[in-house]
């Protein structure tokens, strides 16, 4: 058989039986083909709205893979996408008929508990770091849910449940190990190829390949204090304005975030709130969990809950609290967010209205506390162009329905155009993505710096396939 994949210019670059058989002996890791078994899996993606066929996916097993994967795009020319995790709405990392260099079998993670550092393969998720680094009480600052891959949090800033105590994802980054544009395997730190360093803690995978990440870890666990509290819509406005005079009180070991959301009738769930429309509060207390359950009792006590599944915890499980209901491949989804000024009355009647009235009660409005150590971080320390917001709104659209998509699209940005008179302009960029406009949006003023950066190490924009940044004139 012969592979034609689609080339970044002029026509497509064919490779025959003899060539396929060459490059399988030059790579450690399997290539498939669409004829080979188990592409069909490997192909599949987070968002079921991303439905494409790569030409050739290069699963890589190390570095040394990924290296050759980076020279063969760069040689020939390849449009190539990227994969981590796999779990980003944007559907980045994959392409029609291209290259895909799949990095979703690297998924070491090493801790060393002294110095609190842990090492990370580039296609591991938050559940593999959490597994590990809880073992000796420690914790990186990740997602809201175990499976994100760990790669795409971190490139694109990373909010989680730790980030008011211990900032984004990326602030707690201290080296990568990078493939970049010319298949060279580099460091980059504060002190090694400085100005990488700087791009990949938030500018997207503009920049190359990370094959391995290094983050400082912090004492927390294994047991935590939680609260996850679900109250009846009907008074959501003052509930949530409850909520947000509670927000603003409390320390930085409290994060917390509000989602209107449909649940559905789970035997895991009470069956008080089966088939119901709720207002959730979650928070987690990175601390004590004797301070943490005082803490956060008034949480518990906004209102009249329909469910209070608020204990203490292990770290790792309400990490994985939230993995069943956003199963891999099976739901389309369209997200978009906004750094929210403050969240005055107006913003929160205006938000609850747009989560009293979802199109799909698959879709959930998303309402995360910033600040704490987020914003102690300079707009131009990192890409992150908004650290200065208290609070985001992001309206995580998803459907069951191919035949919705285009309403519920639709939805989506409407309701994110009724919150602008509330936004800094702003934008977070993994929650999202899936516009062009968003790319400037998340960067702000950092975006001058971003393109030079580019034109240094990507000058023919190969990884174009992400929150793309072009090169610099």
């Amino acid at each position: 058989m012969t592979v034609a994949l689609k080339a970044l210019a002029g026509s497509p670059a064919t490779f025959d039986d003899e060539q396929l058989a060459e490059l399988r002996a030059r790579f450690r890791g399997p290539l498939l083909t669409p004829e080979d078994e188990g592409y069909a899996d490997a192909r599949v993606v987070q968002n079921a709205m991303i439905d494409r066929r790569p030409g050739l996916i290069v699963q890589c097993s190390g570095a040394a893979d990924v290296v050759d994967a980076v020279q063969l795009a760069s040689e020939r020319g390849l449009l190539t996408a990227v994969r981590g995790g796999g779990h980003h709405v944007a559907g980045h990392c994959t392409c029609d008929d291209g290259l895909m260099i799949d990095l979703s079998g690297m998924r070491g993670v090493w801790v060393d508990p002294v110095a609190r550092r842990v090492r990370v393969q580039g296609g591991a998720t938050w559940g593999d770091v959490d597994r590990e680094s809880q073992l000796h009480g420690l914790a990186v600052p990740g997602g809201v849910v175990s499976t994100t891959g760990v790669a795409g949090l971190t490139l694109g800033g990373g909010i989680g449940w730790l980030h008011r105590k211990w900032g984004l994802a990326c602030d707690s980054l201290r080296a990568v190990e990078i493939v970049t544009a010319d298949g060279k395997l580099v460091t980059a730190s504060e002190t090694e190829n400085p100005d990488l360093f700087w791009g990949v803690r938030g500018g997207g995978g503009n920049f190359g390949v990370v094959t391995s990440f290094e983050f400082e870890a912090y004492p927390l666990g294994p047991t935590v204090m939680c609260a996850a509290v679900m109250y009846p819509v009907d008074d959501a406005a003052a509930l949530f304005r409850a909520w947000r005079d509670w927000t603003e009180t409390v320390p930085d070991e409290v994060t917390s975030r509000v989602i209107f959301w449909s649940m559905p009738a789970d035997p895991g769930l009470p069956p008080a709130v089966h088939d119901q429309d709720v207002m959730i509060v979650g928070a987690v207390y990175a601390g004590d969990p004797d301070d943490g359950e005082l803490v956060l009792q008034p949480a518990r006590q906004l209102g009249v809950p329909l469910a209070d599944l608020s204990a203490r915890m292990p770290y790792r499980s309400f990490q994985a609290m939230f993995d069943p209901f956003f199963p891999k491949g099976q739901l389309e989804s369209y997200w978009k967010s906004v750094y929210v000024r403050e969240l005055s009355d107006d913003a929160i009647d205006l938000v609850t209205a747009v989560g009293s009235s979802r199109v799909s009660p698959l879709t959930l409005v998303h309402v995360p506390q910033l600040g704490g150590a987020i914003s102690r971080v300079g707009p131009e320390e990192t890409p992150v162009g908004d650290r200065s917001a208290p609070y985001m709104l992001s309206v995580d659209g998803s459907w069951a329905d191919p035949a919705a998509a285009e309403g519920e699209i639709a939805w989506v940005r409407e309701a994110i155009a009724r919150a602008a008179p509330f936004s800094t302009g702003g934008t977070y960029l993994n929650f999202g993505g899936q516009d062009e406009a968003d790319v400037p949006a998340a960067f702000g003023g950092n975006m001058q710096r971003l393109r030079e950066l580019k034109k240094k190490h990507d000058p023919d924009n190969l990884f174009r396939l992400n929150a793309n940044i072009s090169p610099a004139d």
